[in-house]
């Protein structure tokens, strides 16, 4: 056994169907359900499905409004630790994508790419119910809201439900008071 570790780093477990190798059965199983799909926790609040219930955990807090990770710099919170790790770079200034038809300097690789777009015009996500298309499909889901009446976000005070967080933020400051 020690032999094959020494030619696989101790990772014992393969995939069959991609060259990923994991040191845990359990692992492997996780890493088997990006082949197969398998989301077996689903979200009570929208149609969110997650294959592991930490997953679901992590998307709960985005109808909470929960954001246990905070910036020691500012005043920032997150929900999600990869996140509180990208914000600290607004503090150092570190932008190290930088687009080479612009001045356009970002923090994440994903952003200069949905950057590109711009210059290229490329919008390849599209509405089924009507002419709409975007750069990036966060606007896509959104936009599908109008079609589906899916409002996500609700308010804990009042029967109010939207389909943007940043709604449901205005309108928590009604219950604020002055």
């Amino acid at each position: 056994m020690r032999h094959v570790r020494s030619h696989n780093d101790g990772k014992l477990y393969a995939c069959d169907r991609c060259n990923h190798r994991t040191t845990r059965l359990g692992s492997l199983k996780l890493h088997m359900m990006t082949h197969t799909g398998e989301k077996p926790h689903a979200c009570n609040s929208c149609k969110y499905r997650a294959g592991t219930l930490s997953d679901l955990k992590r998307h709960m807090r985005t109808h909470t409004g929960e954001k246990p990770y905070g910036c020691n710099s500012c005043e920032h919170r997150t929900n999600q630790l990869g996140n509180l790790k990208l914000h600290m770079k607004t503090h150092t200034g570190e932008k190290p994508y930088a687009c080479s038809s612009c001045e356009y300097r970002t923090t994440q690789l994903g952003h200069l790419k949905l950057h590109m777009r711009t210059h290229t015009g490329e919008k390849p996500y599209a509405c089924n119910s009507c002419d709409f298309k975007t750069t990036w499909i966060g606007n896509l889901k959104i936009h599908e809201r109008i079609h589906t009446g899916e409002k996500p976000y609700g308010c804990n005070s009042c029967p109010y439900r939207a389909t943007q967080r940043r709604y449901l933020k205005d309108h928590m400051k009604t219950h604020a008071g002055p």
